[in-house]
């Protein structure tokens, strides 16, 4: 059994950016991972970044992950990939499987949770299809296994998701033959929507699929346009080759060690399902549990690295490797920056989920409400 004053889940942004701050203070860390490098969705994301200069505006996905990483080497901060944490109790015991063989115990004064999120799907006639997949997992076959996925895709969801892997698909030579879109209006930001749209791929809201056709993989795809009551409206239909369907259609957070270790947990769809409630500092309902990036809701990778950086904070306070005020000073400077990432189009701050309260027990406890 191993000991450690962090243990961390997670080694994409938000767990990289919470190890840093941890190990920065002195505190004795562990990365896991499942995968077999860390950096998690950053190296997947070639393209550059939007906000401020501090939060990394014009720096591409990859070389953040990169930056990361160098400093954690720098830090000499313990890592350990192809590992899965397969068990987690209230009072912060860990069972781990390494290499898909090797099973133990470790243990931690705190753990930060920061496991992320998997992709969501629908249904449709044929979507069981070879060449039905995430947007993501095309993402990681392009920019990471240099594969191309489909030389047609037809893309479902126009959010940012959609329409930055629909950029990254026509760069790695596939056509894009639409993207389709169940609301009214298209969900991604100006910019890359319209990098798209110049590239000549047609966008088709109020639509949906209906029907994958082929015999043994996807070899054209039959769209629907729907009432405004989300009902399909027949005589509407649109067919299209296409040999891989894409689906962009939103994530929902990993939290099934947070359930395992009894932390409460409240719904909201905008989040992504149901999520950890937490304060200002990360911390969950159990006494040395933290969350942070995707697994507290959904939001951007600017986001998470705010939200591991705070968790890293909070646990090196709560360790006692920091004092009061340099705690509070550097938990005031984060909580500014992760407002003015979530402030609107105009600068103006939005009532997001997270700016609701609620009272537990005897303290404010903040959540996705």
């Amino acid at each position: 059994m191993n000991n450690y004053d962090v243990v961390i889940v997670g080694a994409g942004p938000a767990g990289l950016a919470a190890s840093i701050e941890a190990a920065g203070a002195g505190a004795r860390v562990l990365l896991i991972d499942e995968n077999n490098k860390p950096g998690g969705q950053l190296f997947k994301q070639i393209h550059k970044f939007f906000g401020s200069r501090e939060h990394k505006a014009g720096t591409r996905g990859i070389n953040i992950g990169t930056e990361l990483l160098d400093d954690t080497e720098k830090l000499n901060i313990e890592v350990m990939l192809n590992t899965e944490v397969c068990g987690l109790t209230p009072d912060k015991k860990i069972w781990i499987i390494e290499n898909k063989e090797i099973s133990r115990e470790i243990t931690a004064g705190k753990i930060i949770i920061a496991t992320g999120a998997y992709e969501n799907s629908v249904q449709f006639d044929g979507w069981e299809l070879p060449g039905v997949m995430g947007a993501g997992a095309a993402q990681t076959m392009i920019n990471l296994n240099r594969v191309l996925p489909g030389h047609k895709v037809l893309m479902l969801g126009s959010g940012n998701v959609g329409v930055i892997v629909s950029y990254q698909l026509m760069q790695a030579g596939a056509e894009v033959a639409a993207i389709v879109e169940a609301a009214p209006t298209l969900g991604g930001y100006g910019v890359h929507t319209a990098k798209v749209a110049r590239a000549g791929v047609p966008f088709y809201t109020s639509h949906t699929i209906k029907r994958a056709h082929g015999k043994n993989r996807v070899e054209r795809v039959e769209i629907v346009q729907l009432d405004s009551n989300w009902k399909e409206i027949e005589g509407t239909e649109k067919i299209f080759d296409a040999d891989t369907i894409c689906l962009a259609v939103g994530l929902t957070p990993m939290v099934e060690l947070i359930w395992l270790a009894g932390c409460k947990f409240t719904f909201i769809g905008s989040m992504g399902g149901y999520v950890p409630v937490h304060d200002r500092y990360m911390r969950t309902t159990v006494d040395g549990i933290y969350v942070a990036g995707d697994v507290a809701g959904i939001e951007e990778a600017s986001t998470a690295m705010e939200e591991g950086r705070l968790a890293g904070i909070s646990v090196a306070y709560d360790l006692n490797l920091i004092d009061d005020a340099q705690a509070e000073k550097r938990i005031e400077e984060i909580w500014t920056k992760l407002d003015s990432l979530r402030c609107g189009q105009f600068g103006e701050k939005r009532k997001t989920a997270k700016d609701r309260i609620l009272e537990e027990g005897e303290g404010m406890i903040l959540c996705h409400a």
